[in-house]
């Protein structure tokens, strides 16, 4: 299990701030806590496919958490710099940890039109609990390049047209 080093209050959701160890000790995240600590959080509105958005290698990578409570599902979207296009990476699979109710989904690889052979932006599972109709909040854990990277997302109540 991955350990999480520090947490901030972005605008709309928490964003992971960095740890200090090198990547093959922990995930990547940002370097300079007090740079995170100024930057801004993704709101919903932000978010190219509707879902909450997380920081993924200090800004290298976003990921965006999406979930279909009908389907019991969920899509993680894979994006760049700019939190708004997609980052197609060759990754087997992510991992959901989900908080509360605590548990985990495997991610596989579901690539969007056009994304080159064994790349992927978008990554998909399925969990019972995920038909819960509530905010959830976890992390998005994964490799790429031999270089492990995960990001903290909470959903903000409200998002996605809930009706709690």
């Amino acid at each position: 299990m991955m350990k999480r080093c520090g947490m901030t209050v972005g605008a709309a959701l928490l964003v992971a701030v960095g740890c200090s160890q090198s990547p093959t000790d922990t995930p990547q995240t940002s370097d300079n806590a007090n740079e995170s600590a100024t930057q801004p959080g993704h709101a919903h509105g932000d978010a190219p496919h509707g879902g909450t958005i997380a920081d993924w290698g200090g800004g290298k990578y976003h990921v965006e958490f999406t979930v279909d409570h009908d389907a019991k599902s969920t899509t993680v979207y894979l994006l760049g710099e700019d939190a708004q296009s997609a980052a197609p990476v060759k990754a087997d699979q992510l991992l959901l940890t989900i908080d509360e109710p605590a548990f985990q989904v495997a991610l596989t690889p579901d690539p969007l039109p056009g994304e080159a052979e064994g790349t992927s932006s978008r990554f998909v599972g399925q969990h019972e609990n995920l038909g819960i109709v509530r905010e959830f909040s976890g992390t998005i854990s994964g490799e790429v390049d031999e270089t492990p990277y995960a990001g903290d997302f909470q959903e903000v109540a409200g998002e996605h047209g809930h009706a709690h």
